[in-house]
């Protein structure tokens, strides 16, 4: 994985892992049999290398077949599900508690948020 892809993510303690190394983390939930999912997907890996930032925003894929575990934690339902992490604890992104469905206008909308956030923290590090 060189940095700029989407994290794959097969159990619970990776994602408290990252949780715990990434101040924000979105969440792809998907499935290998799921049209939308493959619909997206490309869309995914271009956000992941466009807005990834070491420690401070990655994007993470959970295949909820391969990862059910972790997709029962977050009582997944529909596939693909994106769930938005700030500091390892959910956060509502543009008023959305998460987005389901290959919403890419949604889903951009949180990433550029989040990755407008995670630069500003690094711009503030910098400068300290």
């Amino acid at each position: 994985m060189a940095v700029g892809d989407p994290v794959p993510i097969k159990s619970m303690a990776e994602l408290n892992e990252l949780f715990k190394n990434t101040t924000y983390v979105v969440i792809d939930f998907y499935a290998d049999w799921c049209g939308p999912c493959k619909t997206i997907a490309p869309e995914i890996d271009r956000m992941a290398k466009r807005h990834s930032l070491p420690g401070l925003l990655a994007i993470a894929k959970v295949n909820v077949d391969h990862a059910q575990d972790v997709a029962a934690q977050f009582n997944v339902r529909a596939m693909p599900t994106f769930l938005c992490y700030k500091e390892g604890r959910q956060v509502a992104v543009n008023g959305k508690p998460y987005i389901q469905g290959a919403n890419l206008p949604d889903l951009i909308g949180a990433v550029e948020k989040l990755s407008a956030l995670a630069q500003k923290k690094q711009a503030q590090a910098a400068a300290s």
